[in-house]
């Protein structure tokens, strides 16, 4: 299922229309990263990353900022811990 508010508009002939943002499967999110797939459902209990929808199958999608997020985790590991991570997305992000 769609999230609409995970959309933007476009204009075309004077009439405006959502295009749906790219949602991803956690599949598909294990393709494009180094990350399991037990990790990433980790990360998600965790509160590291958050789903940005569901599927009527009750499987997470996750939108495009997901592989900013990840990133920036891959980044913090090198230092910190994953509850130090958390404490300072929680901040951040708030």
């Amino acid at each position: 299922m769609f999230d609409a508010s995970q959309s933007y508009l476009a204009r075309s002939d004077s009439r405006e229309f959502a295009i749906p943002q790219k949602l991803y499967r956690i599949g598909e999110v294990v393709c494009h990263t180094p990350y399991s797939r037990q990790t990433i459902h980790n990360y998600t209990i965790m509160g590291l990353i958050k789903e940005a929808a569901w599927t009527e199958g009750g499987h997470r999608l996750y939108d495009e900022s997901v592989f900013r997020k990840l990133s920036k985790i891959a980044e913090l590991r090198k230092t910190k811990t994953l509850g130090q991570i958390r404490e300072l997305l929680g901040t951040v992000n708030g």
